[in-house]
């Protein structure tokens, strides 16, 4: 075990293990081995630097384990009360323990009388981990050393001295030689810092560096980012959807990136967008120089109740260049819009914001075009792939309107978002007091039900020149749910959080990413945000007057 000094003795009240250092003041081992930490002091010392004496230790990290013998999360982390002068453990790649011939494994612990040590030989079980969480170990022989109380916390090394695991749990039974381990990517599970300096199969050394190193200077600068967010806006279509719960830091959601997200790149574009938060300008975002509206038109055609007229518009320097125009039975809409769109990607300035604006009749407000896919060979929903927003067809050519809404986004510049009006479920305001509340100083408006649930309300909203209207597709069913509120006032209050202190301006991007966290939600339809429908009307996006839908056909 010559080089090896990192191996350490951990004792605790009436417990006895064994742990290893990771850096200069870290060390990792088993929470069974410091149970009584709140009762008695750890102490740490290290066989093969005998001069170092006893040093204290204390758990500043916890797995989780609740004291029963199958429970998980079987591993603390312990920090020395000064730094030693060793250097820490080196670890191998994941799964090596359980290559092909399998390897020899050797655990240094503290069995009772041998407080100098000894070494156990032991090899681990090809096959999946055990409850997803140990690696099974048999012993080499069957006459040397078993794993006994004393091994736990113990590194498992390799001929070559880097990492595997550690020792979890020995066999109960005497003659039994069997025992448990934690392999490296289960620790790294409870202990996210652990995957800086683990190799990944996969990853490039100095992508994982990279990752870490940006990591640690968003946590040293108090970096407002979230994590979710950030995951979701670098993973592609192929990479896993955000996990149940989210992330809590940043470092967890590296962590996952690192050893659940197959795709080697994953790593590169993550730190890619965690680079771009880092250089982003301090305080609010500034309102882009120009969206590049994509615009898709749709009015009654007069031809049945059946036969919409639909055009698909693009702007470009300020100029709207018409893409296609045609009447249709509503059911042939979509397949029309999802080609329209894709060609008039083709009259935007290479590098320009798009901004896909649906312009609807107030009876089709309420139509999921978010959910709608970008095409026959790809179904990711438009709302996640491009900001997207809707508008009411009255508004789009009232000029008393555009003209009230100019001079309100005048007034808003570039300034944090204001606050959002609130239209609860089952509101006893009066249509005209909303008015006077709206007309006063409304910038944004949040809606607890949709147009049909409560038309006379949208009829105030959508007449005046609110520039931002917000509700959810669904109706409130008016049930509360476990937390008391009703899904309206829960959807209302979780958006109320979302859009404050956001631009006006910058709601289409902000809702684009919730409507993608939502859509990588476990389960999509319990998310607040799947259903979010964004009235957003800023007239300066449109220089020319909106032209007057025409029917091809006459």
């Amino acid at each position: 075990m010559s080089g090896a000094a990192w191996h350490a003795r951990v004792e605790c009240g009436r417990e006895v293990g064994a742990g290893f250092l990771v850096s200069a003041r870290r060390l990792l081992t088993c929470a069974h081995v410091v149970r009584w930490a709140d009762r008695a002091p750890v102490t740490v010392t290290f066989p093969g630097r005998r001069e170092l004496g006893e040093l204290s230790g204390t758990v500043v990290v916890h797995g989780g384990w609740q004291e029963g013998a199958a429970d998980l999360g079987d591993l603390v982390v312990l920090e020395l009360d000064r730094e030693v002068p060793l250097a820490p453990a080196v670890f191998a790649r994941p799964g090596t323990e359980r290559t092909v011939p399998v390897p020899e494994l050797i655990a240094y612990g503290f069995p009772k009388g041998y407080d100098e040590g000894m070494l156990a030989s032991y090899r681990a079980l090809p096959g999946p981990l055990i409850s997803d969480e140990w690696v099974q170990l048999e012993a080499v022989t069957a006459h040397g050393q078993p794993l006994a109380a004393g091994f736990s916390g113990a590194a498992l090394t390799l001929a070559d001295g880097t990492v595997v695991g550690m020792v979890s749990a020995v066999a109960g039974a005497r003659d039994v030689r069997v025992g448990r381990m934690l392999p490296v990517e289960v620790m790294a599970r409870y202990w996210p810092e652990l995957g800086e300096l683990v190799p990944t199969p996969g990853h490039r050394a100095d992508a994982r560096r990279r990752l870490y190193a940006l990591v640690r200077r968003a946590e040293e600068s108090g970096l407002d980012c979230d994590p979710n967010r950030l995951y979701v806006s670098a993973m592609d279509a192929f990479d896993p959807p955000l996990p149940e719960g989210g992330f809590g830091s940043l470092r967890e959601a590296a962590a996952y990136v690192q050893w659940e997200v197959p795709d080697p790149a994953a790593v590169a574009r993550f730190a890619d967008r965690l680079t771009e938060r880092l250089h982003a300008p301090s305080g609010p975002a500034p309102r882009p120089a120009a969206w590049s509206p994509i615009v898709v038109e749709i009015d009654r055609s007069g031809a049945g109740a059946d036969q919409v007229t639909v055009e698909v518009s693009a702007y470009r320097d300020g100029r709207r260049r018409p893409v296609g125009s045609r009447r249709l039975a509503r059911g042939a809409v979509r397949s029309f819009v999802q080609e329209g769109i894709d060609e008039a990607f083709t009259q935007l300035d290479p590098g320009a914001d798009e901004l896909l604006t649906f312009v609807l009749p107030r009876e089709w407000l309420n139509e999921p075009v978010a959910h709608w896919e970008c095409g026959e060979d790809d179904s990711t929903p438009l709302g996640c792939a491009y900001p997207l927003v809707v508008t009411d067809r009255y508004r789009h050519r009232s000029g008393r309107l555009r003209h009230q809404l100019h001079k309100k986004w005048r007034r808003l510049g570039s300034g944090t978002g204001g606050t959002l009006h609130r239209v609860d479920c089952g509101t006893r305001e009066r249509p005209a007091g909303l008015r006077k509340r709206l007309r006063d100083d409304a910038e944004l408006a949040g809606f607890a039900t949709p147009p049909s649930a409560a038309p006379e309300y949208f009829e105030v909203g959508l007449n005046l020149p609110v520039p931002v209207l917000l509700w959810p597709l669904r109706e409130c069913p008016g049930e509360e749910g476990p937390d008391g509120r009703c899904s309206g006032t829960a959807f209302l209050d979780e958006l109320a959080a979302s859009v404050a202190d956001v631009p006006p301006a910058e709601l289409p991007r902000l809702v684009m990413e919730l409507r993608e966290t939502a859509d990588a939600a476990e389960v999509p339809e319990e998310h607040w945000a799947r259903d979010v429908q964004l009235l957003w009307d800023d007239p300066r996006c449109f220089a020319e007057p909106p032209a007057l839908l025409h029917s091809p056909v006459g």
